[in-house]
């Protein structure tokens, strides 16, 4: 009987589990995002600071421009990965606490609660500095503009 009221009582924490585990996925989804365009943005500087030497003058000023900016998105995207990895960390503190919560048989909901909030809150932080990289990189381009 003990061992079917623990093996219950499991079950049920991984149902409560399974919602930050999602969340988790999604986060891991945007943090592949916004690698992958520190990446670009990498590439893209070390391709322009390789070219602006032996550019003439126009394309060397129009790269040194392009670098500026590139130079502003960098710290951005940066901070959007710092936070949305926060945000990751905190997640998984959120399920391990519910797992010894439920082993210890402690009440620890506040403690899950403000972990998660911290969670959302670097979520939102990490979603509104990518938004602001976005906002600078769509500036940085000159469409049609040659």
């Amino acid at each position: 009987m003990a061992a079917e009221s623990a093996i219950t009582t499991i079950a049920h924490v991984i149902q409560l589990a399974v919602a930050p585990v999602f969340l988790l996925s999604g986060v891991g989804a945007l943090l592949a995002v916004l690698i992958n365009r520190l990446s670009r943005i990498v590439d893209r500087a070390r391709v322009l600071e390789g070219a602006v030497e032996t550019a003439d003058a126009p394309h060397a000023a129009a790269m040194r421009v392009e670098l500026s900016y590139l130079a502003r998105r960098a710290p951005l995207i940066h901070w959007a990965i710092s936070l949305c990895t926060i945000c990751a960390l905190l997640i998984c503190v959120v399920i391990a606490t519910l797992f010894i919560s439920s082993h210890l048989a402690v009440d620890m909901a506040t403690a899950i609660s403000l972990l998660f909030v911290l969670a959302m809150l670097a979520l939102i932080g990490g979603l509104l500095t990518f938004l602001r990289e976005i906002h600078l990189a769509i500036a940085s381009v000159r469409i049609g503009q040659r």
